[in-house]
């Protein structure tokens, strides 16, 4: 067998026949998919904590004695800017080294990078400093994106896969409630100097991301992607020995598995292939893929980075006690996917991508009819805010679903960085620059049509949803995207 000409390295030589997908997917829930999902999924409370920590203590580090000389708007504007394009770097640059390398090796190298750009975070003393290490702080989350969602999908079965990856990623909002009651004692100037109480946020960032680190080492590289590059002795050992495990657990045989594929083994893909893959033979799931990234920036990167400037701006919220609400309304995007993932499962995904996305949509542009009207208070509109972002979340949380389930496996990982990219770089870039003018200007129309863009944007993602989601609930990844080493007759 000759290499393929886009390949980074040479083809491993020969094909190899298995049933090792079918094994995975036809398991039942167990001990063994607990661990994945606390291995992989718990990194996602710590993207939540440090995105709301920022948030909510944009007003402490713009008051004279943080010991930083930096703006609310800075913090809200340029500082998130700098995390959404570190991000959408390290998710390229890390999503390549996933295909190429492997989940496990990337999982725990993005952890790492991570760990060491928040705590360094926390050592600020200009605002530089603090621009730097909140873009490399961005550069190890992004790689998460890509390496775990890949890995989430490869590992878990079929009948569940769903409704876990959403879970998954909904738990960022379990960081988020974290990270806004941490910031309200963090904040408090009884309890710590106005310089500290901020440090200590992200330090405790970092210790929880130690014990993460810890948990991850169990978790074991994707047997799928173990069979394509020539490792299939592994994969079917940790296999077997996975059904092993269940069978004893559950004092049982598991029933045979559902077929075999036949592929050949290969080293690597290069970009030239992803590229021709993704636009050329799937250009209908690359659309859907973009326009659902893109939908979901706007809202989240954009609008609720300044949730509490608004409240402080509009509503006289002291800076302290913008935590209370904004644990609020994480727990509103916490329990969309808690409640709401089953259904994506059982229903389908089209028809609860659509609803998911316009519902959110339709909401937000209320909320904004109100918001512009005058009527709202404090608590009106987080509550407002807290019943959109329970359609929202799930429906972002989809879209990484999406991509991960739509194409092939060898692209997998990279197509999850690509959508995440470019979606994130048009919603979560130019967004909080934006609308931090928007949101801070003080102006009640200004906001307003700050909600009114995100609201448009998701609706319009919808409605896409509505005619081009792909029918996946229950079906195998080989049989949603054939991948491309896959011998044919």
């Amino acid at each position: 067998m000759t290499a393929d000409p886009d390949s980074e390295a040479p083809a491993a030589a020969g094909t190899v026949t298995t049933a090792v997908p079918a094994r995975l997917d036809r398991l039942p829930w167990s001990r063994w998919h607990w661990m994945v999902v606390i291995g992989l999924g718990t990194v996602w409370i710590l993207d939540g904590l440090e995105v709301t920590v920022v948030g909510n203590v944009a007003g402490r580090l713009a008051e004279e004695g943080s010991g930083l000389d930096i703006t609310a708007a800075q913090v809200t504007g340029v500082a998130a800017a700098l995390y959404v394009a570190g991000a959408c770097s390290g998710a390229l640059f890390f999503g390549w080294l996933t295909d190429r390398y492997g989940r496990k090796r990337l999982f725990m190298v993005t952890l790492a990078v991570y760990l060491g750009a928040t705590a360094m975070t926390a050592l600020s003393f200009e605002s530089w400093w603090f621009f730097l290490f909140r873009f490399l702080t961005g550069f190890g989350i992004g790689g998460e994106y890509a390496a775990i969602n890949s890995a989430i999908d490869e590992l878990i079965p079929s009948l569940y896969r769903g409704r876990v990856d959403l879970v998954i990623n909904g738990t960022y909002w379990l960081g988020a409630i974290g990270g806004a009651l941490l910031s309200i004692v963090m904040l408090d100037t009884a309890l710590f100097p106005q310089n500290l109480g901020w440090r200590l946020s992200f330090a405790l960032g970092v210790v929880l991301g130690l014990v993460i680190l810890l948990v991850r080492r169990h978790v074991p590289e994707s047997p799928r992607w173990q069979l394509i590059h020539g490792e299939e002795e592994r994969a079917e050992a940790l296999v077997s020995a996975v059904e092993e495990e269940i069978e004893g657990e559950r004092g049982e045989r598991l029933p045979p598995p559902a077929g075999e594929i036949t592929i050949h083994r290969r080293q690597s893909i290069g970009f030239g292939l992803i590229a021709r893959t993704v636009f050329a033979r799937y250009p209908r799931r690359a659309f859907l893929s973009l326009s659902l990234f893109i939908g979901q920036a706007f809202l989240y990167n954009a609008v609720t980075f300044g949730f509490g400037v608004i409240l402080t701006t509009f509503f006289g919220v002291p800076t302290g006690r913008t935590g209370y609400y904004f644990a609020v309304i994480a727990a509103g995007n916490l329990l969309g996917p808690l409640l709401l993932g089953k259904l994506f499962d059982t229903v389908g995904r089209r028809i609860m991508i659509s609803s998911t996305y316009l519902l959110s949509g339709l909401l937000l542009f209320g909320t904004a009819w109100l918001f512009d009207r005058g009527s709202l208070t404090a608590v009106g509109l987080t509550a407002c805010w807290c019943a959109v972002l329970f359609f929202a979340s799930a429906g972002a949380s989809s879209a990484y679903l999406t991509v991960s389930e739509v194409f092939p496996m060898e692209t997998r990982a990279m197509a999850i960085a690509f959508f995440y990219a470019l979606g994130t770089a048009s919603g979560g870039i130019s967004g909080p620059l934006v609308f931090a003018d928007l949101t801070g200007s003080g102006e009640v129309g200004d906001t307003a049509l700050a909600f009114r863009i995100g609201a448009a944007l998701m609706c319009a993602a919808g409605l896409v949803a509505a005619f081009l989601a792909v029918k996946a609930e229950r079906r195998s990844l080989e049989d949603i995207a054939e991948p491309l080493s896959a011998a044919r007759p």
